[in-house]
């Protein structure tokens, strides 16, 4: 495997080269951002070039599309022993075991599935989600007081909060229903990170659009929303 980047504008394509046994180049972007070629070994190094260069527009819709969509990133899960889950920013590893009361148990740092039947995808399916949703409750009503302390001086009324799994964004805000709907992988990201968004769509109750009023507001109430807004990017980029 060889590394080669180029320049589209102001933008850097970074992709991975594997010469293969195939007749024609493929190009894949994973979900990671990264951008994986295969190509015959005797096609030159030029033509892949210009091959990729052709696709960079297709290259970097993709890794938009990535980045904006939490749940397109998410890697499919076995619910095995020794897998990863990311809460609030940190990283625990799974724990199964076939002992009762079936529920999930969050101790030092590891997630304790027990459940009758560890051959039962479906079943750790659901108890590691219920859980999770149990957990995204307490965190996001947390934040929301906390938050709505922040704009409660604008005479904005505190609305009510849902809780929805959402492909594409992290809240959103329903200003004549007051209410905002946050997305559940949210609560796999820092504190820091949930605050923000809440702030966010908090403050669409007094500006509706994204413009420089709204961006004013947000920097004075949250000066580093910006660091926050990245750090919530990079957990994406990392698969949560």
């Amino acid at each position: 495997m060889e590394k080669y980047a180029l320049e589209n504008g102001d933008k850097k394509i970074e992709f991975e080269l594997y010469r293969k046994n195939v007749k024609h180049i493929n190009l894949r972007v994973r979900r990671d951002l990264s951008v994986m070629v295969s190509a015959p070994k005797r096609v030159p190094l030029e033509e892949i070039r210009a091959f990729v260069m052709a696709k960079s527009a297709w290259i970097l819709r993709a890794q938009r599309h990535f980045r904006n969509n939490p749940v397109a990133m998410m890697p499919p899960r076995s619910y095995v022993s020794g897998e990863t889950f990311t809460y609030l920013g940190r990283k625990l590893r799974l724990q199964v075991a076939e002992t009762p009361p079936e529920g999930v148990k969050y101790v030092r740092g590891r997630l304790h599935l027990h459940v009758h039947n560890p051959a039962d995808y479906r079943r750790k399916h659901k108890l590691i989600e219920v859980w999770f949703r149990e957990r995204a409750e307490k965190v996001f009503q947390e934040s929301l007081l906390r938050m709505y302390r922040l704009v409660e001086k604008y005479e904005i009324k505190q609305p009510q909060y849902a809780i929805r799994s959402m492909k594409s964004k992290w809240g959103s805000c329903f200003r004549h229903q007051g209410l905002i709907v946050l997305n559940l992988e949210l609560i796999k990201t820092p504190k820091s990170c949930i605050d923000y968004v809440v702030l966010h769509e908090l403050l669409h109750f007094q500006v509706g659009n994204h413009g420089q009023h709204f961006y004013a507001l947000l920097t004075a109430l949250m000066p580093d929303w910006k660091e926050r807004q990245k750090i919530l990017a990079q957990e994406v980029v990392r698969g949560l």
